[in-house]
């Protein structure tokens, strides 16, 4: 039996109208460009019956052979190749000390409150790390590593911390799952690993799941994590003299022999004493669009990091995803679809994407309660912001001549839809987004071609976003930063006036007015490239003492470390430079009145206000 879903946001070309006009105002005005679509609904249903929801995956499967027929036969001319797009006032990342601990830095994360996994966790009293398929733990009081734990088999490890817990997220081959002899294997596993750090760390237990890790948030002590697994039945390929039409066939029929064990992910859950495996999720909690794209499988895990490791009480969408934002309240996954046109020479991207809402307000299992589609690509999480109420989504799309073009987009839940409240379009025409950050009322987006277009953004009506000003500079910044008293952060590279990079550049802006916006500072490490401008985690900022650090690497021979700058009235001051005898600094903590900084070789204290060498403390 059919049970009613949510709805989920098509797209529907139209012609210019007085609603969807690009935003003019305070003398500033984009270029003009026509407006991209609007949004209708689509509806998202969920069934009772197994054999219903397998009726649904072959369907879907079926849909996609289309897809799928284009990778067997080369094709000339104009044609529709769809891909994946490739692939966070002063914001405080300091945590008030409890006693016996140092008041000290956490992970430099989008939304307060909000925990991100990351490779370096601290609670003032340890710092717990993972590397090259080891979790290690140093004392900070001792500066001494006081016990490791082997993940074996595993890499891509990122952890998250609550009290003398850790889960940490890997990626592996999910050898544990039983594979149907129906499908292809291997399995590509997310494993978690829930560890006791009351002691030398322990394995309490690890769940392994089928599917691609996302990504998770965690609020208190209970962590989301979001998996994104895709069926595997035994397709078939072209054979000598096989007609495109002949091959599909064929796949038709292994579609139509596939059980429902083919479409739903596998588990393996494993403690000390036990072990036991099975379809993590039940069929009843797998929503349908009524036109689905994929048969993908969008499954997001809850975990209470205090308790037994279970299943995770899985929720799933069939869908697809590739971007998580959370907030306290709301989990954000984001699924892009990018689509370029080829043909006599010319390559046009355009795009949308789609956007998934999961209450998780109360305890237990998040509820899938919208979904929409937005026109265009955004860059990261940071192009995804809740506020009053409202979703903010910054996009790179195209114009109806193909022509390159950015936006804004607003979004309200109306019922189950994510509906679109208002946007503002032609930011950076014939360029793309570099950073995004949204700050209360106001955002910043900065994009680039040849020079560094910032724009700022009046978001305070969300039936009419605006452009206020804008700050054109050579190079570009890749990640902003909130710096306090109207003042903003940039780490990207500074580039000549025809667009070519030159190396690392931080830079102090002005945006207490947001119709003039202006560089007040920049700090340049010719040849440099820094972790930062593409992961914000390994991106330091100490406002108590205006530190701040991020690592930097020559482009030319591959050395480098941590860069220690001090914001010093509208300025930057060079604290100094931290190196590690062995391994490549990939983030930085304050714990009291000390600089950590932890490379996969060894964790290095040194003294905050000068970042001199106080202690060396080696992982191997």
């Amino acid at each position: 039996m059919k049970r009613p879903g949510v709805v989920l946001a098509g797209i529907v070309v139209v012609g210019l109208c007085a609603g969807s006009a690009p935003a003019v105002l305070d003398g500033w005005a984009p270029d003009p460009v026509p407006p991209v679509g609007t949004a209708g609904p689509v509806e998202l249903v969920a069934f009772d019956s197994c054999d219903e929801v397998l009726s649904r995956f072959r369907a879907a499967a079926k849909g996609d052979l289309d897809r799928l027929s284009r990778q067997w036969v080369p094709v000339d001319g104009d044609v529709a190749v769809e891909s994946k797009a490739e692939a966070g006032t002063s914001f405080d990342s300091r945590t008030a000390a409890v006693p016996g601990t140092a008041e000290h830095s956490t992970t430099n994360v989008q939304e307060n409150g909000v925990d991100e996994p990351d490779l370096v966790k601290t609670d003032g009293k340890r710092v717990v790390s993972v590397a090259d398929g080891v979790l290690r733990v140093v004392d900070v009081a001792s500066r001494r590593v006081t016990g490791t734990l082997d993940l074996a088999n595993s890499s891509a490890s990122q952890l998250l911390l609550s009290g003398d817990r850790a889960l940490v997220v890997t990626t592996e081959v999910a050898a544990g799952i039983p594979v149907p002899p129906d499908e292809f294997a291997p399995r590509t596993g997310s494993r978690l690993v829930l560890v006791d750090l009351s002691g030398p760390p322990k394995a309490l237990g690890a769940l392994t799941v089928d599917g691609t890790y996302l990504d998770a948030r965690q609020i208190g002590g209970v962590a989301r994590v979001v998996v994104s697994s895709t069926p595997r039945p035994a397709f078939v390929y072209p054979q000598d003299g096989w007609s495109v039409a002949q091959t599909r066939l064929e796949n038709e029929k292994v579609v139509d022999a596939a059980p429902i064990s083919t479409w739903l992910p596998h588990y393996e859950l494993s403690t000390p004493t036990s072990r036991r495996d099975g379809t993590l999720v039940d069929c009843s909690r797998v929503s349908f669009p009524e036109q689905p794209t994929s048969a993908s499988l969008l499954t997001v895990l809850t975990l209470d990091l205090s308790a037994a490791l279970g299943t995770g009480d899985p929720v799933s969408v069939v869908a697809a995803g590739d971007t998580v934002y959370g907030t306290a309240s709301n989990l954000y996954v984001a699924d892009q679809h990018q689509v370029f046109t080829t043909g006599r020479g010319r390559i046009a991207p355009s795009g949308t994407t789609s956007v998934h809402q999961f209450d998780i307000s109360r305890p237990g299992p998040p509820r899938h309660v919208a979904s929409g589609v937005v026109d265009g690509l955004p860059l990261n999480k940071y192009s995804f912001s809740e506020y009053a109420g409202h979703l903010r989504i910054a996009t790179t799309g195209s114009t109806a001549q193909n022509a390159q073009q950015s936006s804004v987009i607003v979004l309200e839940r109306r019922g189950d839809a994510l509906v679109q409240t208002g946007r503002v379009d032609g930011l950076g025409v014939g360029e793309r987004i570099h950073s995004v950050r949204f700050l209360g009322a106001v955002g910043y987006v900065v994009t680039f071609r040849q020079t560094d277009p910032l724009y700022t953004l009046d978001l305070a009506d969300p039936a009419k976003p605006r452009v206020v000003g804008e700050l054109k500079i050579n190079g570009y910044s890749a990640y902003l930063h909130p710096a306090g008293d109207g003042r903003l952060i940039g780490v990207g590279q500074d580039a000549n006036d025809r667009g070519r990079v030159s190396g690392t550049q931080v830079s102090l802006f002005d945006v207490r007015d947001l119709a003039r916006p202006e560089r007040l500072a920049q700090y340049q490490v010719p040849g440099g490239t820094s972790e930062a401008e593409y992961d914000p985690h390994a991106f330091l900022y100490w406002p108590a003492d205006g530190l701040l650090v991020l690592p930097v690497t020559d482009r030319a021979d591959g050395t480098g470390g941590s860069l220690v700058l001090r914001l010093s009235g509208n300025g930057f001051d060079e604290v100094g430079r931290v190196v590690h005898p062995t391994g490549t600094i990939r983030r930085a903590l304050v714990i009291g009145d000390d600089l950590w900084t932890v490379s996969e070789g060894g964790a290095l204290v040194s003294s905050g206000d000068r970042a001199a060498q106080l202690a060396w403390v080696p992982f191997g």
